[in-house]
């Protein structure tokens, strides 16, 4: 049986809470708020025309714009309404319901593997507590040979940086990079924010 997110229990207490985080980030775009650091720094490690999983894509801000800059963009996010925000600010992008728990693209009808993918947002804080090696290993599983993942998260949500890069390593990922931003700047004992570039370690997984 399916656990529910995190983010679904949010929602459960506040039903208002997804239409709320829609409208911040438009109304942050409205103001002239850059919101592509993380599309600027994933459209850098790929070549044009790439195939991105934009996993936990919300409304659609960071896979939007990887699509904009003309990649083959898939997002998945396990809450129905922002899938619909994003498949209307966004439509040359592929829009999927689902949580990454049960991440199975082929299945869809979406059998080429991915040379990034990408979960930004917070989403590894969001997800049904205990799951994230699982979320980890279906990941693995959907990179091509020499892709990459890109995670960015905060500290202090509940799911710790040492946690996380145990959970990456037993889902058969390596980690190729360590920083504290999107913009490069390197991990430190006290960061606030990591983001972890990671690559399937041959031979790894449980």
């Amino acid at each position: 049986m399916r656990k529910e997110t995190l983010w679904e229990a949010k929602k459960k207490q506040n039903p208002g809470h997804s239409a709320w985080y829609i409208q911040r980030f438009k109304q942050m775009r409205e103001q002239g708020v850059d919101l592509h650091g993380e599309a600027r720094l994933i459209d850098a490690m790929v070549p044009r025309g790439a195939r991105i999983l934009d996993a936990g894509a919300g409304p659609g801000r960071v896979g939007g714009e990887l699509a904009r800059r003309g990649h083959a963009v898939v997002g998945v996010d396990v809450d129905p309404e922002l899938i619909d925000a994003a498949r209307n600010d966004h439509p040359q992008a592929t829009w999927l319901v689902g949580d990454l728990t049960e991440l199975d693209l082929p299945a869809e009808g979406i059998r080429e593997p991915f040379d990034l993918i990408v979960c930004a947002g917070n989403v590894m804080t969001f997800l049904a507590p205990g799951t994230a090696r699982e979320v980890l290993a279906r990941m693995r599983a959907h990179l091509a040979p020499e892709g990459r993942v890109v995670i960015g998260f905060g500290a202090g949500r509940g799911y710790d940086f040492g946690q996380f890069f145990a959970d990456a390593e037993a889902a058969g990922l390596g980690v190729d990079l360590k920083l504290s931003t999107w913009d490069l700047r390197p991990l430190t004992p006290d960061a606030g924010f990591l983001v972890a570039v990671l690559s399937a370690a041959p031979g790894g997984g449980e």
